[in-house]
């Protein structure tokens, strides 16, 4: 497969947030803010793989500021790692007040999305050419995280096997909360 570059697939999709996206809070819902980067993560996944592609995992979704009725919205999305059938799209969120001119970023996400064949199979993709200081950084991060999640599903899994509820109980001591079992 000949590689293609991430500049092939990068895609920008530009939302105006409006009142039927808000909570009762008058801020936007994080599900509307996932949904939109659903669709920027898939747009970007097909136009690099060329076939249809699903979410199969999502990292670090933190809301760092919240977004507002009347923003602008734009998700910014490239693919920043390739596997065999997988592709890491790596999503930047920004937030315009058209009104004020003030832009916030509120959030980087990477969406793990795999292509599949037209049998519902999972398909090779095409490998990513890196151009860029950027994208061989992107790559390695991709890389690292990937690395850092297989040792703390690894770690989690130790754990929970190891758990007693003695050891439960001394977890929840400065917690907030009370233990009242039900005999």
């Amino acid at each position: 497969m000949t590689p293609k570059s991430s500049e092939n697939s990068r895609t920008t999709i530009t939302e105006l947030m409006i009142p039927s996206y808000a909570n009762f809070g008058g801020k936007i819902h994080g599900g509307i803010l996932l949904s939109l980067m659903d669709k920027v993560a898939y747009a970007t996944a097909t136009k690099h793989s060329g076939a249809y592609c699903v979410t199969v995992s999502v990292d670090n979704v933190d809301f760092l500021q919240p977004v507002e009725v009347g923003d602008l919205v734009s998700m910014m999305a490239s693919v920043n790692y390739v596997g065999n059938s997988s592709m890491v799209v790596g999503i930047k969120v920004i937030a315009e007040n058209v009104k004020t001119g003030i832009v916030k970023h509120t959030n980087t996400s990477y969406f793990t999305m795999v292509a599949k064949n037209d049998e519902g199979g999972l398909m090779k993709v095409p490998p990513l050419r890196l151009n860029t200081k950027e994208d061989v950084r992107r790559f390695a991060e991709a890389v690292k995280r990937k690395s850092l999640r297989k040792g703390y599903q690894a770690q989690m899994e130790a754990e929970k096997s190891d758990f007693t509820f003695e050891k439960q109980k001394e977890i929840l001591q400065d917690q907030r909360c009370e233990i009242k079992l039900k005999e």
